[in-house]
């Protein structure tokens, strides 16, 4: 099967220009390519392949470029509007491209040098000169015939030179059209079953295919178990070694305990190689087959692992939270599986938590692994892990299913805060939120999530939002 590192996210750049002007000015049309050097170089460096058109400045030179990026098969198109160009040198492109577009309406320099501009003395030197810095000239028209075409446009507004704030608007906009086409190109596996009676975690499989892309591999627990006996004692000796240089290991874990979940986080290995998954979520009782219970009740390490290495698993069969947690994955914030565990009114503070597997790589110091005689509102008994997510600006991100139908982003910013946990052996944090605790909750509450949501380091609503935008659904912030 294709692996997605067969598919690099692509970035088409195009500027456009009027291609009467080039004869009547001279050195204009060397000029405004060169503008567009500057920007294909500087998206470059945010991590995607650009493909870049150069100037088009007619509306043949338009339709070819359309072809092209169809051909070259880019996920998203950035236009420089260099100068004043004819709408019909655009929506050739953008029409048959069919991918979203971010309109640059970049000035060369912050103003015009009015004394030196006017002293010229040349008015045809000082037209060049003038439509050198005309970029917000035809942006109108580009908007009003994307409007009228039912095209999606954003705009970024600046200056080329010596304004961070377009760069970091335009680096944001790679970041969300990447995060776009991991989803697109993930294979999500569902093992086992839902956690009956969780009426708010029912997912709607092909609405999340449909709005994401990518592919649900439906897998057994079956499959796992097999996979598990064929595990030989080096290679969990070899997984041992991994949970010692990972995890604070605590001395009450036995060495059986410890075997028995190496042994699951070798087969889960195997698993993820074989299904080539991205990301994973699972619940199974495995009540009357004691292998599928042995199986299943050993293998929080294993997801935590996975987890960790950005192959986000989520527990009691969360789909639309395993697409969260992958989402704030591929933005490079983790994305640890997580729910209301209690609040505290007295520091205005929300512990946040859940059993099972954590994002250990976002961890505040080492992850503690300790044993748990039961596994509340489950069978079995084994180790789990206990951590909380690092101190410092945090983002809650839960995909919801609407009553409409829809997919909708909801999304909050927040703080890890120290402060007494919980020293259940499972993962939990406290959450300071600008809008308070109590508002906090009620507000995110009222927009209909299920229980569960991901939780990521550092502050990027702003990300997420442009990735709604990118897949065309709503992104609601509550702070």
């Amino acid at each position: 099967m294709a692996r997605q590192s067969e598919y690099n996210l692509r970035v088409g750049l195009f500027g456009i220009g009027l291609e009467a002007y080039w004869a009547q000015f001279e050195g204009l049309e060397a000029r405004l390519k060169g503008y567009v050097d500057v920007v294909a170089e500087r998206l470059g460096g945010y991590g995607a392949e650009i493909v870049n058109l150069g100037l088009i400045d007619t509306p043949e030179k338009a339709l070819a470029a359309g072809h092209t990026f169809r051909r070259e098969d880019v996920d998203l198109i950035f236009l420089y509007v260099t100068t004043y160009a004819l709408s019909s040198t655009v929506l050739p492109v953008v029409s048959r491209a069919k991918v979203p577009v971010i309109v640059l309406n970049l000035a060369p320099e912050p103003a015009i040098d009015y004394q030196w501009f006017n002293a010229l003395g040349d008015r045809t030197r000082m037209t060049g000169e003038w439509l050198a810095y005309c970029s917000a000239c035809p942006v109108p028209e580009i908007a009003n015939v994307f409007r009228r075409s039912r095209i999606p446009f954003y705009q970024i507004t600046g200056t080329l030179h010596d304004d961070p704030e377009v760069w970091q608007q335009a680096r944001e906009w790679v970041e969300a059209a990447n995060v776009a086409h991991t989803m697109a190109h993930n294979r999500l596996g569902v093992m086992g079953n839902y956690y009956g009676g969780m009426l708010d975690i029912y997912s709607n499989l092909t609405l999340q295919s449909a709005t994401f892309g990518g592919h649900v591999e439906i897998i057994e627990v079956d499959e796992l178990s097999a996979l598990r006996e064929s595990v030989s004692d080096a290679e969990v000796n070899a997984m041992i070694g991994a949970f010692q240089t990972t995890f604070d290991i605590q001395d009450d874990c036995s060495e059986y305990e410890l075997q028995r979940a190496a042994r699951t986080a070798a087969a889960l290995e195997k698993l993820v190689e074989i299904h080539q998954l991205g990301s994973m979520a699972y619940y199974h009782k495995g009540t009357g087959n004691a292998q599928n219970e042995d199986t299943m009740s050993s293998v929080i390490l294993g997801n935590s692992l996975l987890t960790a290495r950005g192959i986000p698993v989520a527990g009691e069969y969360e789909v639309k939270n395993a697409q969260a947690m992958k989402i704030m994955d591929a933005f490079g914030a983790g994305g640890s599986f997580t729910e209301y565990y209690a609040m505290d009114f007295k520091d205005d503070v929300v512990l946040m938590g859940h059993d099972g597997p954590g994002h250990i790589a976002i961890a505040q110091g080492k992850t503690k692994v300790k044993p748990l005689y039961v596994y509340h509102g489950k069978v079995g008994n084994g180790l789990s892990v206990e951590m909380s997510v690092a101190h410092g600006p945090v983002t809650l991100l839960s995909v919801v299913e609407t009553v409409e139908g829809k997919v909708i982003l909801l999304v909050a910013e927040g703080e890890s805060v120290p402060g007494p946990i919980l020293e259940i052996g499972n993962t939990n944090s406290r959450y300071r939120f600008p809008i308070g605790a109590k508002r906090f909750t009620e507000q995110w509450n009222s927009h209909g999530p299920a229980h569960h949501c991901a939780v990521g380091i550092g502050h990027i609503s702003s990300k997420i939002d442009k990735l709604g935008k990118l897949l065309g659904i709503e992104t609601v912030r509550v702070c």
